[in-house]
């Protein structure tokens, strides 16, 4: 169509106006968008996008329950231990990892050895001042103490958690060590209205004996997500003593899952026993969309830690995320 000369002329005139609106405001349309973004990430680790994840497997037998970090490479690099929360006979319950950024995750299935196969392992640590030895712990509260060697666990000693609630899923236990003297923290997972039950108490370890003493407890509500939502699917205790623990919202096996890291408190270790404080209010340390973690840990001297998913379906997943703290 045509268009008059009065009509060319009215609309090179909008033309014009516009252009120097644009011209005027440049700072604005650029910095808005920015400062939205910025106010609704909930700290410095952010939202998680879906390429910074690293896969270890697909299906339902692929997933990280549990991680303890063995090595740290380079920067972000590292290798890890991680256990599995299968249940069949045949099914892997502990393998090595090596994370690489930019590579396809090298999964190493190890072999168990010393009394049954675990059923549905929950978490992992090592024992402080005793390089190589691990706890692992099942959902009914069940620990197996071992190392590794040649590719194959060997367990030392089976243990049973103490001060366990009829409902409680234990998905949390951690190790800390202060002058000298060896603590536990568990944690079953809780569910929506029902808070996580966190228990803590001094730990003896035997030749083939693992005792505990007086266990104290608590309360712990995750502060994110809201809806489907598992209170602490994971738990580190760092060197100062901080209670670092991962959530989930687990709505099925196929999803959609929605996961954060934040500080629940902190465990303190003395003569006469442990002492847990929870925050009143945690500090969300980073959300993580579309993956259900399950577990984490810290590189070696490092503010950067290691995350695990178990996203049923979907298999499981790794990357590293700036949430620790010397």
């Amino acid at each position: 169509m045509q268009r008059s000369p009065l009509i060319r002329t009215c609309l090179a005139g909008s033309a014009a106006l516009a252009a120097a609106l644009t011209t005027a405001a440049p700072t604005q349309a650029a910095t808005t968008p920015s400062a939205a973004s910025a106010s609704s990430t909930p700290s410095a680790a952010g939202a998680a996008t879906r390429h910074d994840w690293v896969s270890t497997g697909k299906g339902m037998t692929s997933g990280v329950s549990g991680m303890v970090v063995t090595h740290r490479h380079g920067h972000g690099g590292f290798d890890a231990l991680i256990v599995r929360d299968n249940k069949k006979p045949g099914e892997n319950r502990l393998a090595e990892v090596a994370f690489r950024h930019g590579r396809k995750a090298d999964v190493q299935p190890l072999d168990w050895q010393g009394g049954s196969v675990p059923v549905d392992l929950e978490s992992l640590d090592e024992v402080p001042g005793h390089r190589g030895q691990y706890v692992a712990v099942a959902s009914e509260g069940t620990g197996y103490r071992f190392d590794v060697d040649g590719g194959t666990a060997h367990v030392r000693d089976t243990f049973t958690l103490p001060d366990i609630g009829e409902d409680e899923n234990i998905e949390d236990f951690a190790l800390t060590s202060r002058h000298g003297k060896l603590a536990a923290v568990w944690a079953d997972r809780g569910q929506d209205e029902r808070p996580s039950t966190l228990h803590a108490a001094r730990v003896s370890l035997g030749a083939h004996r693992t005792g505990f003493g007086a266990v104290t407890r608590d309360e712990l509500r995750a502060p994110y997500p809201a809806e489907n939502v598992r209170h602490a699917s994971d738990l580190k205790i760092t060197d100062s003593g901080t209670l670092l623990v991962s959530s989930a919202s687990d709505p099925g096996d196929d999803g959609p899952f929605d996961s954060a890291v934040y500080t629940a408190g902190t465990v303190s270790v003395h003569r006469s026993g442990v002492t847990l404080h929870v925050a009143e209010e945690p500090d969300v340390l980073g959300t993580f969309a579309d993956h259900k973690i399950e577990a984490l840990a810290c590189l070696p001297g490092s503010r950067t830690g290691a995350l695990g998913t178990d996203d049923e379906n979907a298999g499981g997943a790794l990357r590293t995320a700036r949430f620790c703290a010397h």
